[in-house]
């Protein structure tokens, strides 16, 4: 099978900013459990070379792409070879320098997580966050593409919908108006984590999503707040992504990529170099195909265990990590 012409790549694995879910301290990469979890900038060209037709890179992962020292230069280095590379961003370590850097290395998109239009609700979500201090990141970045006369890089929003924001929706579709945001990306809680494998520490997030899940709130509650949503969407020309709140049935026989197609279009690659079925796994314990560094991509990519991943996730018993996925549930 050819390799893919989309690939994600996560910079970094620790995270500089806990939100509900993630001060459950699930994950232990990075200080103080270990050095600094960042990928190595010759794992990240060794990919980059080797995906010879590459046409997308997004740069993301659990931990915030811009704490990586040598960034930019990923974007750099991938923009050169005519990728177009896009990443997710928090925003709380953007300054004067990155917002420069951000208009002038090539970054084509910037998704920008905020999941709450007021300070009450946005710091109740990302502990240790400061509402008002993203919002003058955002028009320190407005005003770098201003500078430069650049509509680059393209800014879209990007909000977790749980039952805690799901009334803030509408003064989201506003607060993007406001940061000449053209786009919204609401997604749903990615994973219930329900597999029995799961190991004990990712236990406080499955209770966490059971607490905050729309699958089980309200119905009229959350058309609600959806409709009223996509009237200020249309009334301000932004284009509004709005997530399905009921799961979906395969039928049997339903084929593998209809299921979900992300490992037969794309590639996803921990900050180690591990290769992971997507990015909805998390991180590489739970489930993994092999190091990039210790055999070629093309070689990685056929493998015996992604091909056995792709051959279950084609039956109508696929694996449990993705039975649980809001993907394959077609509720993301």
């Amino acid at each position: 099978m050819p390799l893919p012409t989309y690939i994600q790549i996560e910079p970094v694995g620790q995270c500089n900013l806990r939100c509900q879910m993630c001060s459950l301290q699930f994950r232990q990469d990075g200080p103080p459990y270990g050095p600094p979890a960042f990928m190595h900038i010759e794992t990240f060209r060794q990919i980059i070379d080797q995906f010879t037709d590459l046409h997308e890179l997004h740069l993301q992962g659990l931990g915030e792409p811009m704490m990586h020292p040598r960034f930019f230069e990923m974007v750099e280095y991938a923009a050169s070879k005519g990728i177009r590379v896009t990443t997710n961003s928090n925003l709380t370590l953007l300054n004067e320098r990155r917002a420069e850097r951000c208009v002038t290395s090539g970054l084509e998109r910037l998704h920008i997580s905020i999941d709450g239009a007021t300070a009450s609700t946005y710091e109740h979500i990302r502990v240790r966050a400061h509402f008002e201090r993203i919002m003058a990141n955002l028009e320190r970045l407005l005003r770098a593409r201003e500078r430069h006369s650049s509509e680059r890089p393209e800014l879209c929003l990007v909000m977790v919908i749980m039952r805690q924001n799901l009334h803030e929706l509408p003064d989201i579709v506003r607060l993007a108006h406001r940061f000449a945001m053209k786009s919204i990306f609401v997604q749903h809680l990615c994973h219930d984590f329900g597999e029995e494998s799961l190991p004990s520490r990712y236990l406080p997030m499955r209770e966490f999503v059971q607490k905050e899940t729309l699958l089980e709130e309200d119905p009229q509650r959350i058309e609600h707040y959806f409709n009223e949503a996509r009237t200020m969407a249309t009334s301000l020309g932004i284009d509004l992504r709005l997530p399905h709140t009921r799961m979906r049935i395969h039928p049997p026989g339903t084929p593998g990529p209809q299921r979900c197609d992300w490992p037969w279009k794309g590639a996803y690659f921990s900050y180690q170099g591990y290769a992971m079925p997507c990015c909805m796994v998390s991180t590489p314990d739970r489930i993994n195909f092999g190091k990039i560094a210790d055999q070629s991509a093309q070689t990685l990519w056929n493998n015996p265990g992604y091909q056995a991943f792709r051959d279950r996730l084609s039956s109508d018993e696929p694996p449990e990590i993705c039975s649980s996925c809001s993907i394959y549930r077609g509720t993301f």
